[in-house]
């Protein structure tokens, strides 16, 4: 990997996390190949299964070609622990989505900005949710079916961060990465 200073940023946020940093880090390596970083997010997340705590971390990592999504989850077996990771790459043509929803804490004051939650949702057309809900005529009377109505929605990727739970530099860099990424799926340079 060139280890640039973008790199050796990583490089330390995964420290930071504590979370097989070595692993994680070799895996976006050969991710990235040749390619340099223009911009990533590190989100550690812990989950409870029963009465085991798991571990799983996902990296967004931005080139100037492709949005790479790596996921890296810890697993047990009997006495034995283990991790899985797995690196997908996007090509940025095919990102057709970029949505960022932000909540703001006291909007109409001077303090305006303080964002305390971030959700950021990339579609890129391999995974698609639909919602159906029953159809109706609008008659108050009317007992017919009328079938189903619904949406399709793109939802490859959701990554939600907060204020409390990650720290307004986690804010900060899912905001810096949400705007790089919605450049460049626009760019003409994918």
């Amino acid at each position: 990997m060139n280890t640039g200073v973008l790199e050796q940023a990583l490089l330390s946020d995964l420290e930071r996390h504590g979370y097989y940093p070595q692993l994680v880090f070799e895996s976006l390596d050969g991710a990235l190949g040749s390619e340099g970083l223009l911009a990533y997010v590190v989100h550690h997340e812990a989950t409870f299964d029963r009465d085991e705590l798991r571990r799983h971390m996902s990296v967004l990592a931005l080139t100037h070609t492709r949005l790479i999504v790596s996921h890296t989850d810890e697993h047990s077996h009997e006495e034995h622990a283990y991790a899985s990771t797995s690196n997908e790459s996007v090509r940025l043509g095919a990102v057709d989505t970029v949505v960022l929803n932000r909540v703001v804490k006291d909007p109409a004051g001077a303090q305006g900005t303080s964002t305390s939650e971030v959700v950021l949702t990339i579609g890129w057309g391999a995974v698609s949710r639909i919602e159906l809900e029953p159809a109706s005529c609008g008659d108050p009377e009317c007992d017919a079916e009328h079938g189903l109505v619904g949406t399709a929605t793109n939802d490859d990727f959701s990554l939600r961060v907060s204020q409390a739970a990650d720290g307004d530099d986690t804010i900060a860099q899912v905001l810096e990465f949400a705007r790089a990424l919605s450049q460049a799926s626009v760019s003409g340079n994918n």
